[in-house]
């Protein structure tokens, strides 16, 4: 009896060995990457300290390299299987978050009216903002539900890396808006009785009196769909290096895929965020037509947004290989280069942004002539001294045929860099 119910305490935990995604299981998707980075991170720092090594290949150097290059890129697998699971989970369980946020802003809504109407009393134009908002909240449910494998209403905004799109974003949230603004002008239209009211109110959907809201929606909705056809080209072109991420994070909006702040996100985000409030501002004491942007603000957007496109221009870059050297240690002798030696690969661009966990950098291969060598995992407390972006370090292997060879560095998303070549003495 105590062996069958050990064996199903252990079919127990296999089943849930980090691929379940059930909210309340202990076993869960996250616990299960929780579980896997913290083993990875303690076996790459006993490594790091010359801990764990076998006897057969603790004598030999390459060997022992060779050995821990191993059985950290199957420990980085699982890692990245891990991630995985817990970025699907959890994209599951977005929905359901975005419609609760969706719902609360409705809310927060009403309140807001129903405090400001105290003293001036209720106007149609209140019951029009509110109607307007909850046929917006209804709609964006729907579409949640719909999508609610992928996120729900951040759907539209996950880019196929799966990252949070900060074009995309700040087009949603101007196309919201607009389409918020119009309801409002249509719940009172529907309300208005008189003639006149109801021509004042047609008259607040001219383009004289929105031009500068809708030259920004405009803008911003063609940076949108110019950034995606700009970084796709440059995907294919091998001028951009993009590694898909496990899930989307918020400071996506303001990083790149390293998780470092770029001036051109956040000046876009900030400048479009300060126009969209005066906007809503000006609907709030207007809410008869469409907000009059000034077009001094305006211009300030339009400005902002042509950064974020040029920024995105500017990014990224294909690896480039500068010199390759033999690696000397400490009392080597100076020689050629033969088979058997380490070889250091000098350049930059070799680690792009957001390739730095193990299972990417595992990834790496250096082609010398026609013989593929991985390039092995160094691990050091707190992360890696091989690869780095700057600097790779491969084993000439016997395979290659001595005389004039080419060295070329396949990156982590198969980017190629130049051909360089080097001699190989016997």
């Amino acid at each position: 009896m105590a062996v069958q119910e050990a064996g199903r305490g252990s079919a127990a935990v296999g089943a849930h060995g980090g691929g379940c995604a059930c909210g309340d299981c202990p076993h869960g998707a996250r616990a299960g990457h929780r579980r896997a980075v913290a083993e990875f991170l303690l076996k790459r720092d006993e490594f790091a300290a010359g801990q764990g090594l076998p006897a057969a290949v603790a004598h030999s150097a390459s060997a022992s390299r060779q050995w821990v290059s191993e059985e950290l890129t199957q420990s980085a697998e699982l890692v990245a299987e891990r991630g995985r699971a817990e970025g699907e989970a959890w994209l599951a369980r977005l929905w359901s978050r975005t419609t609760g946020a969706v719902w609360g802003l409705v809310v927060a809504l009403l309140l807001v009216q129903a405090f400001t109407a105290i003293g001036t009393g209720w106007t149609s134009a209140r019951t029009a903002g509110l109607l307007a908002a909850l046929v917006t909240a209804g709609a964006l449910t729907a579409a949640s539900w719909f999508h609610r494998a992928r996120g729900g209403a951040l759907a539209p905004i996950i880019g196929e890396d799966n990252r949070l799109s900060t074009s995309r974003a700040v087009a949603a949230a101007w196309v919201l808006f607009v389409a918020y603004a119009v309801l409002v002008l249509v719940g009172q239209l529907a309300a208005a009785s008189g003639h006149r009211e109801r021509d004042a109110l047609i008259a607040g959907l001219e383009l004289g009196r929105g031009a500068g809201v809708v030259t920004v929606l405009a803008v911003v909705c063609a940076i949108a769909v110019l950034v995606r056809r700009v970084v796709g080209v440059r995907v294919l072109g091998q001028r951009l290096q993009k590694v898909r991420a496990h899930r989307p994070r918020a400071a996506d909006l303001l990083t790149d895929d390293a998780g470092r702040g770029t001036f051109a996100d956040i000046q876009y985000v900030v400048i479009s965020g300060v126009a969209l409030l005066f906007a809503a501002v000006r609907l709030a004491r207007r809410p008869d037509q469409l907000p009059d942007l000034p077009w001094g603000l305006a211009v300030v957007v339009l400005v902002s947004a042509a950064t974020y496109l040029a920024g995105k221009y500017a990014e990224g870059g294909r690896p480039v290989i500068l010199s390759v050297v033999r690696a000397r240690e400490a009392g080597d002798l100076d020689a050629p280069i033969r088979t058997g030696d380490d070889i250091e690969i000098r350049g930059a661009g070799f680690v792009p942004p957001g390739a730095q966990g193990a299972d990417r950098l595992s990834r790496m291969v250096v082609r010398i002539g026609t013989v593929h060598v991985r390039v092995p995992l160094v691990p050091v407390n707190g992360g890696f001294s091989n690869p780095t972006d700057a600097v790779l370090m491969v084993p000439v292997p016997a395979d290659v045929e001595p005389g004039r060879v080419e060295v070329q560095v396949v990156s982590a998303v198969g980017v190629e860099t130049n051909r360089y070549v080097i001699d190989v003495t016997e």
